[in-house]
């Protein structure tokens, strides 16, 4: 949620106010102005396209972009064939980088026809110096780049945009700063993702994150609180809270609180149906957690726990920070006490120096925790990481490796998928299926998606549905 602002009685005529938001508010206004002009010369309202790449942090930021965009005026569409064009990039692993380059290469064609057009890049992939200097060289058509510190200042830097030719660059290497009640586009009307802190402060060595997101940096619990309970009062009922590591929350707070304390505070909020969390870092998942999970009504039955790897070697090269046996123990303990738990992980084959015997380490992980998903990733190599400088295993031996893993980890979820079959579980209905509009599809508490007869005034509502098929790893089933 946001401030209420009516952008028309905003004095332009003014200078614009150093605090923030105010000060955003007032490049808002001055940017409607310059969208009302775009109108009436050109007699049609201008569209806009904000395209996401990477995790569910850039999701919630592209929200507040749209958010921006659609309160000075624009029309948002999905073509890309717009007036004004945003990447919001991820820089996780370099195949994300390429999808931008290629798609850049495209908005070119689509500028030529319309010489107005503007087109900016932000996100994470903006925070590396050499993506950047990629771009200014050989994309130099892109109007404005700005990075993950600073998506605040939208409004300001796009109005730069409009009073410039130039290509306006705006990177900040790191800040103490974080600035909300901004306007916000959510997705869907009744489900909402709430960042309760920033950054990371981990260092895994094969990770670029920490290097483009800066340092962790906690909200204040009652912000949290606060705009928790203005979405309720809008029609959520279910919030994933965000961050790099959710479970090393509220350290560096002036009033440290504990990542555990906080869901206790959340869950006492009425109206709130469900609260979803990622991601944790095993290293710092608690018992206080785990009996606080335990014990509610409201949090999912879902933890995604990434492993990276199996083998112990593996994981120390990673800097990860735990071994094999513990985080089999800490899996085995969730299991323990929250038996109805479905745990999901990333894993990592091909990282430096990973031998056959490190990745059968791996499928042993697979399948003594017995995953419900797992997110299986190619190791990619990332300047100026630490792993980027150790000797690279060779790609046929990742391949064959990164095959048999994938294998064991489909096996082992379908088994896993399959234990619910036959059972009533509440489902929260997000959308008519895509390929049959005679179905709806709803998630249940353990992130499985079922598909069901409905219709859309069920959308944003949890049912009871039976489950009757299983398909892998979503069910088919009736509404109950």
């Amino acid at each position: 949620m946001h401030k209420e602002f009516d952008l028309d009685k905003i004095d332009l005529s003014k200078e614009p106010p150093k605090e923030e938001p105010d000060r955003q508010y007032y490049y808002m206004a001055r940017c409607r102005q310059r969208i009302r002009e775009f109108q009436q010369k050109s007699g049609r309202v201008p569209k806009a396209c904000v395209t996401t790449f990477g995790c569910q942090m850039n999701a919630r930021d592209s929200e507040k972009l749209v958010g921006i965009l659609r309160l000075v005026g624009y029309e948002m569409t999905e073509d890309e064939d717009a007036d004004f064009v945003i990447f919001n990039t991820c820089t996780v692993r370099d195949n994300a980088n390429q999808r931008v380059y290629g798609r850049l290469g495209e908005l070119k064609g689509y500028q030529r026809k319309n010489p107005d057009m503007k087109i900016a890049l932000c996100g994470c992939m903006v925070q590396e110096s050499s993506a950047v200097e990629k771009i200014r060289g050989s994309y130099p058509f892109v109007n404005l780049l700005f990075g993950t510190h600073n998506i605040y200042k939208f409004a300001e830097l796009l109005c730069t945009v409009f009073d410039q030719s130039d290509m306006v660059v705006d990177i900040w290497e790191d800040t103490n700063s974080i600035v909300e009640n901004l306007p916000v586009e959510r997705k869907y009307s009744f489900k909402s993702g709430i960042n309760i802190m920033f950054g990371c402060n981990n260092f895994c060595s094969y990770c670029i994150v920490p290097y483009v997101r800066g340092r962790e940096r906690s909200r204040e619990p009652r912000e949290i609180l606060r705009e928790i309970e203005a979405l309720v009062a809008d029609g959520v009922v279910e919030i994933m809270l965000l961050g790099q590591n959710v479970n090393s929350y509220g350290k560096n707070l002036e009033h440290p609180i504990t990542f555990a304390q906080l869901l206790r505070e959340v869950e006492q909020i009425e109206g709130l149906r469900r609260i979803r969390f990622m991601t944790s870092h095993p290293k710092d998942l608690s018992d206080e957690l785990i009996q606080v999970m335990k014990e509610s009504k409201k949090i999912c039955r879902h933890l995604h726990l990434p492993v990276q790897a199996g083998s112990t070697r593996i994981l120390n090269a990673m800097n990860r920070r735990y071994t094999k046996e513990q985080y089999l123990e800490l899996a085995a303990k969730i299991r323990r006490e929250i038996p109805d738990i479905a745990l999901t992980t990333d894993i990592i084959v091909g990282f430096p120096g990973e031998t056959d015997d490190d990745v059968e380490e791996t499928i042993d992980v697979i399948n003594q925790v017995r995953y419900d998903n797992a997110f299986t990733f190619i190791y990619s190599r990332r300047t100026g990481t630490p792993a980027a400088g150790m000797e690279q295993v060779p790609r046929e031996q990742v391949k064959r490796n990164f095959d048999k893993v994938l294998r064991t980890v489909q096996t082992v979820a379908r088994e896993q998928v399959a234990r619910y079959r036959g059972r009533v579980m509440d489902a929260l209905v997000e959308e008519i299926n895509e390929n049959d509009g005679s179905l709806v599809t709803g998630r249940l508490s353990n992130n499985t998606l079922v598909h069901f007869p409905g219709d859309a005034s069920l959308i944003g509502q949890i049912v009871p549905v039976c489950l009757e098929e299983c398909h892998g790893f979503y069910y088919m089933g009736h509404r109950v």
